[in-house]
C-alpha cells in the first residue's frame, strides 16, 4: 500500500514504484492507496484521489475535515482487507503519523519514504516515529544523525529523489527561442506555488516586485512559472486583476510544465518555499526563497518551528547562503533589492558555487534506486521473522 498526498510526493513515490518493479521484475506487485496523476499513470489501485487534499494549514484543513476523515477511513478499511505486507507513507505527516498509528496497531509493517520535518518543528512527534514507523527512509543527509540522537535507529539515508535527476531538456538559447525572449538580457523567473491558496498569496507580491525591478532596469525580463498542478487561467485571472501590472503586463511569459528549463535559463528566481527550491539549486541558479501563510497560520504554525532557516537549500548548507522572505519580511520592495542585488557578477558566482556544494550533499542520483533495495531487504526480513 502507498499513500502520497501532495504533487511532490506522488512524484517521488511514482519512481519509487518504477524502481521496485524493476528491481524484482520477477515478482508481481500489487500496489494500492492514496495516488495523485503520477500515481495513476504507474498503475496503482487508487483508493483515495489525493489531487483534492493537497492543501496546508490548519483553516484550509478546518474546512474539509469531512474529506479527510473520510479518506483516512477508506485507506484504513482497504488495509485490512488487503493486508499489504508493508504500506509506504510517502511525506504529508498530519496525515499519514495519524495512519501509520492505526495501521501499525494491526500489525501493519509501516515504511515511511520522506520523512516527516521533524528536526524543523513539532520535533515531539519523533515518539510516534519512534512507536509506529518500522523503516524511515531518509532524504536528507543531517536527518539519520537527528534520529540517531534520538533513540531512532531505524533509519537510512537513501539521498534525495532529485540528486542526479534534475536536468534541463534544451538549453537558454532555445528555451529564449521558444518563449519569445533575449538571451542576451537578464531573466527573471517568478515560482509562486503548487498550491492555491500560494498562488493567492504570493503571486501578487511577486508581481509588486516585477514592478519595482522593471522600474530600476527596463531590460530585466520575467517568466511566470506556472506549477504543472496550478492551470495557466488561475494565474492569468491573478495578472489580469493586479491593479499595477499594466505596462509589465505584456512582458511577462508565462511557462506550463517547462519549470527546469525555465530555471536553468533563468540569471535569478524568486521561489516559494519548497521542492523547487532544490531543483534550483541542483540546476545552481541563484535565488530568494519566498513564503507568505494566513495570519492565524503563520501565528500558530510558525511559533512551532524551530530552526534558523525555512529552506530546505539553507538547511541542507547549514547556512544562509539563499536569501530568506518569510510573511511580513515579504514585500515587493524587498524581494526586489534582493533580485537586483544577485543579478550583479559577484554575487551570482558566488551563490553559483556554493549551491554547487549543496547539490553534492544531496547525493549522487539513483534515490529512488536505493530506497527500493532497503524495501526488498525489509520485506525480505521481515518475512521471515
Amino acid at each position: 500500500m502507498i499513500v502520497a498526498g501532495e504533487p511532490s510526493g506522488d512524484a517521488h513515490a511514482a519512481d519509487l514504484i518504477r524502481a521496485l518493479r524493476a528491481t524484482n521484475p520477477e515478482v508481481e506487485w500489487d500496489f494500492f492507496g492514496a495516488t495523485g496523476p503520477l500515481l495513476r499513470a504507474a498503475s496503482v489501485k487508487t483508493i483515495v484521489r489525493s489531487d483534492d487534499l493537497a492543501i496546508m494549514g490548519m483553516w484550509e484543513v478546518g474546512r474539509v475535515f469531512a474529506r479527510f476523515w473520510r479518506a483516512f477511513k477508506l485507506l484504513k478499511q482497504a488495509a485490512l482487507e488487503n493486508k499489504p505486507d508493508a504500506v509506504v507513507l510517502v511525506d504529508w505527516p498530519e496525515f499519514n503519523l495519524r495512519l501509520a498509528r492505526t495501521l501499525h496497531r494491526k500489525g501493519i509493517k509501516v515504511i515511511y519514504y520522506i520523512s516527516p520535518q521533524l528536526w524543523a518543528w513539532r520535533s515531539y512527534r519523533k515518539r510516534s516515529v519512534k512507536r509506529d514507523v518500522d523503516l524511515v527512509l531518509s532524504i536528507l543527509p543531517f536527518e539519520k544523525e537527528w534520529y540517531l540522537a534520538r533513540g531512532i535507529d531505524r533509519v537510512e539515508f537513501v539521498g534525495h529523489p532529485l540528486a542526479g535527476e534534475v536536468k534541463a531538456d534544451y538549453g537558454r538559447d532555445e528555451f529564449c527561442r521558444l518563449f519569445e525572449l533575449d538571451s542576451r538580457k537578464p531573466i527573471v523567473s517568478l515560482l509562486p506555488g503548487s498550491r492555491s491558496k500560494e498562488l493567492q498569496r504570493i503571486l501578487p507580491i511577486l508581481l509588486d516586485a516585477a514592478i519595482a525591478i522593471s522600474e530600476r532596469n527596463a531590460e530585466i525580463q520575467f517568466v511566470l512559472v506556472v506549477a504543472p498542478s496550478r492551470s495557466v487561467s488561475e494565474a492569468e485571472k491573478i495578472l489580469a486583476n493586479h491593479p499595477a501590472l499594466v505596462e509589465l503586463k505584456s512582458k511577462i511569459r508565462l511557462v506550463h510544465h517547462h519549470t527546469r528549463e525555465a530555471l536553468a535559463a533563468s540569471d535569478v528566481a524568486a521561489i516559494a518555499s519548497g521542492t523547487a527550491t532544490l531543483e534550483a539549486a541542483l540546476l545552481e541558479t541563484p535565488m530568494v526563497i519566498v513564503y507568505r501563510e494566513s495570519p492565524i497560520n503563520w501565528h500558530v504554525l510558525g511559533r512551532l518551528i524551530n530552526t534558523d532557516h525555512f529552506g530546505l537549500v539553507n538547511l541542507v548548507a547549514g547556512e544562509r547562503i539563499v536569501p530568506e522572505l518569510m510573511q511580513a519580511d515579504f514585500t515587493g520592495q524587498q524581494l526586489a533589492v534582493q533580485i537586483i542585488s544577485l543579478l550583479g557578477a559577484e554575487e551570482n558566482d558566488g551563490m553559483r558555487k556554493r549551491l554547487a556544494e549543496v547539490a553534492h550533499h544531496l547525493g549522487e542520483g539513483n534515490a529512488s534506486q536505493r530506497a527500493a533495495d532497503r524495501i526488498v531487504n525489509a520485506l525480505d526480513s521481515w518475512s521471515s521473522e
